[in-house]
């Protein structure tokens, strides 16, 4: 049985056949997913979802979403987590983190506005005893900065795609790395590279569904051009990318259903409860 440490269930790519994409992921063998929140008004929404269908969530503001975000969200925040300190199904704050690929992302002013909301939120995550769920893109060495600076107990860097040295400090800091589609593509072969020799007890397998389809499912964009629809990924597509990563370490998808998911549940220990 599979843990899908990361997928958006709630986005609405899912609004048509919300309860037949967790059918079929259950089927295939995802026991557990995780449902990380981007923004305020998503909160309640995975919390529902999460209760709905045995899953867990997590709570936070994604760096996309600061530019419309403010200080009350912050707040919040804060309080949102308070009230749910009792639900078994809390295990992280997250979505967070830092995002230097989008361009007006990227300008000073928003930089340090992502920082500021980056960093209150690893306080918050502190103040209430939880790991976190890191956005990760062009954003390695700062956000590890923050990690080091403010000090959490642990999470996931989602969809790492950074070096090794970037990928042992943030081991080095108690977290796992997750891993998914973006790894099922050949020509990502120092992703590959860093999914084959990685320390088997440093890895978390996620789909971020519906984002980073995997390459049975992508498209080029000529492809769309040519009217061919991009497919869209699932939490049912986390098995077959779970067998490129046994295949490239040379182990039985048996073996690896269950390092990874003894790892999802040493960085997220709310899951211990659930999986």
């Amino acid at each position: 049985m599979w843990i899908d440490t990361h997928c958006h269930l709630d986005a609405p790519e899912f609004a048509l056949d919300r309860e037949e994409v967790r059918s079929q992921a259950r089927a295939a063998g995802v026991a557990l997913c995780v449902l990380p929140a981007v923004q305020r008004r998503d909160w309640s929404g995975v919390q529902a979802l999460a209760s709905q269908h045995g899953d867990a969530y997590a709570l936070g503001i994604h760096p996309l979403y600061v530019p419309q975000a403010d200080a009350q969200d912050l707040q919040a925040l804060d309080e949102a987590l308070a009230a749910a300190q009792g639900d078994p199904r809390l295990v992280a704050v997250g979505e967070i983190g830092l995002d230097f690929f989008v361009p007006e992302l990227c300008e000073p002013a928003m930089r340090e506005r992502q920082w500021q909301f980056y960093i209150t939120q690893l306080l918050l995550a502190r103040k209430h005893g939880l790991p976190v769920i890191l956005h990760v893109r062009r954003s390695a060495d700062l956000l590890l900065k923050g990690l080091r600076q403010v000090g959490v107990s642990g999470g996931i860097a989602h969809a790492f795609n950074g070096s090794a040295q970037q990928a042992q400090a943030f081991i080095d800091l108690g977290f796992a790395l997750g891993f998914g589609g973006a790894m099922t593509f050949e020509r990502a072969t120092a992703l590959r590279e860093l999914a084959r020799t990685l320390p088997l007890d440093a890895l978390v397998l996620e789909t971020d569904a519906p984002d980073i389809p995997p390459q049975w499912i992508y498209r080029t964009a000529e492809a769309r051009a040519n009217g061919q629809p991009q497919g869209r990924n699932s939490p049912a597509e986390l098995p077959r990318i779970a067998q490129v990563l046994a295949t490239l370490r040379g182990i039985e998808p048996e073996v690896l259903a269950q390092a990874t998911g003894r790892n999802a549940r040493r960085v997220l220990p709310g899951l211990e409860q659930l999986a």
